[in-house]
Parts: C-alpha cells; sequence; structure tokens
C-alpha cells in the first residue's frame, strides 16, 4: 500500500465545519467529532488554495505567475491587530459579519495567522484557518467572513484585477450577480 502524500498546502491551510457555539470567534468552534475539510471540497466551491513562501513574497516567482496568470495587477497590505488597526473593535466587528463581494477576495497571509469562514452549499460555515504562507482565493458570491484567531495577529497581502474593489454586501443579497455564478 502507498502511503498518501500529504498536500503541502495543508501545512498553512486547514479546514473544518464549525460548531453552533456563540463563544469567542477567535476560537477554532470545531465539531464533536471532528469534521474537516479537504481543500479539494472548498475548490468545489470556488475557493482556490496555494502555499507560497512567504518569507520571500517580494521575489517569489510563484506568486509572480499566479498574479500574472490571474490579472492580479495591484496588491497592498493589511495588518490586523489591536496595535496597527485603527478602529480596530469596530473593524473585526465589520470583518465578521457575513457578507460577499461582486469581485473575488484574494488574502495571502505573510505573517501570523486567522479564519476565513465560507458557507457551503448547503448553509453551513466552513473555517479555514490561513497561516502563514497560505493564499486564497473567495469567489464572488460567497458568503464569508473574517476573524483573527487567538494569536490575534495577521498580516495579510491584499491582491486585485485593477483598482482596488473593497465593497462587502451583508447578508441578504442573493439577488446579486455574483450570487448566480
Amino acid at each position: 500500500m502507498i502511503p498518501k502524500v500529504q498536500d503541502p498546502r495543508e501545512e498553512v491551510l486547514q479546514a473544518w465545519f464549525m460548531d453552533d457555539s456563540d463563544e469567542d470567534q477567535r476560537l477554532p468552534h470545531h465539531r464533536e467529532p471532528k469534521e474537516f475539510v479537504s481543500l479539494d471540497q472548498l475548490a468545489e466551491l470556488g475557493v482556490l488554495s496555494w502555499r507560497l513562501d512567504a518569507d520571500n513574497y517580494e521575489t517569489d516567482e510563484e506568486l509572480k505567475k499566479i498574479r500574472t496568470e490571474r490579472g492580479y495587477s495591484y496588491t497592498d497590505f493589511c495588518e490586523v491587530c489591536p496595535e496597527k488597526l485603527p478602529n480596530y473593535e469596530e473593524k473585526i466587528k465589520n470583518f465578521f459579519e457575513e457578507h460577499l463581494h461582486t469581485d473575488e477576495e484574494i488574502r495571502y497571509c505573510v505573517a501570523g495567522s486567522g479564519y476565513f469562514d465560507v458557507r457551503d452549499r448547503d448553509e453551513r460555515w466552513i473555517r479555514v484557518w490561513v497561516k502563514k504562507g497560505g493564499m486564497i482565493v473567495l469567489p464572488a458570491g460567497i458568503y464569508h467572513r473574517f476573524t483573527l484567531d487567538t494569536n490575534n495577529y495577521i498580516k495579510a497581502m491584499r491582491l486585485f484585477v485593477g483598482d482596488p474593489v473593497w465593497t462587502p454586501f451583508n447578508r441578504p443579497h442573493d439577488h446579486l450577480p455574483a450570487r448566480s455564478m
């Protein structure tokens, strides 16, 4: 029997179905028993992922290739922690409000870690833990939210096609064309 080779992305990206607890949003919120979701299952929802070299993001050829192939022409950085983000409490609350975008949301974690929660087709929450080196693309129209984990810090590269547009449409916005994609 040939042992299964672990996908290197799994070292920086993990996903699972969430419990229904109202406890601190920064906790893992695993169900009991734990129900993990594979990166292939996420891809079926349109959530794409890569493992990249976060220590060398300025010169990383794989990142350059992804940017060229997908048309990501603009980048900036967002540091989310109480010391660096103005209006931290308000922003964290806004990030955790369930919403969608009419464009992809692309985030590359270059330091720290955090959770992107996405809805599956059955309306269940899947928690995607993104750590340093993990990059994800949330498709246009997917309901999602973001929160820090208990480390309380992430530095993420935000990537955009063209000019940066980050307009959240809080749920419900099922009438938007992005929901039918």
